[in-house]
């Protein structure tokens, strides 16, 4: 169904980096991690059967790739294959 959202969902809040509200008191029962395909999954799990995950990812791209001409000593660029700016996440 079109524009339909799951209800597990919870809407993202801006909270200033680093900070995790609602942490302050909790006892932890158990961590994990996994690392796997260049991702790195951080589970803490508190007592009271709540769940701070982290997913941590690095990707590699290629942001420039290009064909130039050095016969003159300096850089003349004849192509570029791939120009690519960052991409946000957030």
């Amino acid at each position: 169904m079109k524009g339909a959202r799951s209800s597990r969902l919870v809407p993202r809040t801006r909270v200033p980096a680093g900070r995790y509200p609602g942490l302050a008191g909790k006892v932890v029962q158990r961590v994990e991690h996994n690392f796997e395909e260049g991702r790195l999954d951080i589970q803490v799990r508190f007592t009271d059967n709540t769940e701070l995950c982290w997913r941590i990812a690095a990707d590699m791209t290629i942001e420039m790739a290009d064909l130039a001409d050095w016969t003159s000593g300096n850089f003349k660029r004849l192509r570029a294959f791939v120009s690519r700016e960052r991409e946000s996440r957030c």
